[in-house]
């Protein structure tokens, strides 16, 4: 099940970009990949057209997997669950503070 919505503040948990943080552009879920804005750039070489003749490089963020991503909520990092409110609608919150996670 996949937790980390379009929107959402994360922080990189591990690998190369650990500890930066940035909001969740798109999510690919048959894949398990995230992008985040400001995270994992690529460069990737442009041939010359008539809008850009000169060609050249450009910079775009690449894909990260979910489980390096987790959701920041207050501040903090924490996990994301599930809760079952009195009129019987089902709720997304925040593990370690027990408040509920707005996108």
């Amino acid at each position: 099940m996949i937790t980390i919505r379009k929107g959402m503040q994360v922080k990189v948990i591990s690998g190369n970009h650990k500890g930066e943080t940035g909001k969740v552009l798109a999510v690919f879920p048959k894949t398990n990949r995230v992008i985040v804005q400001g995270v994992n750039f690529i460069k990737r070489a442009t041939r010359p057209t008539q809008e850009n003749p000169s060609g050249g490089f450009s910079e775009k963020e690449a894909p990260l997997h979910i489980s390096n991503v987790m959701a920041v909520q207050g501040g903090n990092t924490s996990r994301i669950g599930y809760k079952r409110l009195e009129n019987g609608k089902k709720v997304r919150i925040a593990n370690k503070t027990r408040q509920e996670i707005e996108i």
